[in-house]
């Protein structure tokens, strides 16, 4: 119940004809106050699906009533048909929920090109709408699932016992890729907060999560994260601290969208050090996140250090090539350029990797986050189902 944890949300998830499977495919998301300030961030790719585009339009005045996602089908490029549908959509949950559908963000995922049955989802938001209620947040992140195997939750409270709380629910196992990463999310809070502070809080926030989650270099064309805040705790917490929550939150969730990928037998985190900026840090771990070679070998548990240092000579980084340093889970493989501590001390058989680059050019760092390549991957991509 992580989306209905903070006080003023309702939530409810439904199986409504989406999937073929029968599982659950619609779900719907509720403020009811006392206040509606919200905040959104969107995928940066040109190429976006009509719920987004949609969305994007919705979200400018910081108000957001409720957020109806459906998965079975991303609605991107389906034409004038799709956006009337995402459209149409919007006007039922408004009519239903009693708020105008400019305050209704929707959300879609699953395959594009598949034109979702309008019908089916008008049908649907009376079936979410006899459904809400402060228990139906595990019922919604379900709903939401395309190839995940879990759904992903979290809550995180105010700190020293502050009487405010933050719940997320997210879906994303595939073209999980920076700006956003692939993903829908939605997040609730119970604090008061104005809208501008919500949408600094919400940027801060991904910036040094979802941003830093590339599993495999795609961008998708329905990314969205919404932030709603009801105010019904009464409470305004400092700027500073509603960050450092939200940020929590946010962390968690990319962590749970990384352990989930598809086919992933790794998580690799990767950490840049010693960088001349913070930028020049996440280009480093980026190029190496992305680099196939470097992926595969993390597969085939071979501590293949070379190929991290390749992916680093790739950037536009400030470093000396011939000295640099890396670590791969806390054995230093690399020293000065060169072949330092033996690669068969590095123990490559549990799921979590780390590898920390050091470019000794400054005193900035970051950490990206991905995945090794492995055969089941392949396999799920060349055989998609929603």
């Amino acid at each position: 119940m992580s989306v209905t944890h903070p006080a003023g949300f309702v939530a409810a998830g439904a199986a409504i004809g989406l999937k073929s499977t029968g599982k659950k495919d619609f779900a719907l998301v509720v403020n009811q106050g006392p206040t509606f300030d919200s905040a959104s961030v969107f995928t940066s790719n040109r190429c976006k699906a009509n719920p987004v585009l949609w969305s994007e339009q919705v979200v400018k005045d910081g108000v957001v009533r409720a957020v109806v996602l459906n998965s079975g089908g991303a609605n991107c490029y389906t034409g004038p048909e799709g956006f009337q549908t995402t459209h149409q959509v919007a006007e039922k949950v408004g009519e239903l929920v009693g708020v105008a559908a400019g305050d209704v963000v929707v959300c879609s995922t699953g395959l594009i090109g598949l034109v979702n049955d309008r019908q089916l989802l008008l049908d649907g938001v009376g079936t979410l709408h006899a459904r809400l209620s402060a228990d139906g947040g595990d019922d919604a992140a379900e709903a939401i699932m395309t190839t995940d195997t879990v759904s992903k939750q979290v809550v995180v409270t105010g700190p020293d016992g502050a009487a405010w709380s933050i719940g997320g629910m997210a879906k994303g196992a595939g073209m999980l890729a920076p700006a956003l990463a692939t993903m829908l999310v939605v997040i609730t809070t119970d604090a008061v907060v104005p809208a501008a502070d919500l949408d600094a809080a919400l940027r801060a926030a991904t910036r040094v999560s979802f941003d830093r989650l590339d599993s495999d270099g795609c961008q998708s064309t329905n990314d969205t994260v919404t932030l709603m805040a009801s105010g019904a705790s009464g409470v305004a917490p400092g700027l500073a601290d509603f960050t450092a929550a939200l940020t929590e939150v946010c962390t968690s969730l990319a962590v749970k969208l990384l352990a989930d990928a598809e086919g992933a037998d790794h998580e690799i985190a990767i950490t840049t050090i010693n960088a001349a900026s913070e930028d020049e840090a996440v280009e480093v771990g980026r190029s190496v996140a992305r680099s196939n070679l470097f992926k595969a070998a993390v597969f085939g548990k071979d501590p293949n250090w070379g190929r991290v240092l390749a992916s680093v000579g790739t950037t536009r980084a400030e470093f000396d090539p011939a000295d640099l340093d890396v670590a791969m889970n806390g054995v230093w493989v690399c020293r000065n350029s060169a072949p330092a501590e033996d690669p068969s001390l590095v123990d490559l058989s549990a799921r979590k990797v780390t590898v920390t680059i050091d470019l000794k050019a400054g005193d900035a760092e970051a950490t990206v986050w991905t995945n090794d390549l492995t055969h089941a991957y392949v396999h799920e991509n060349s055989a998609y189902s929603s």
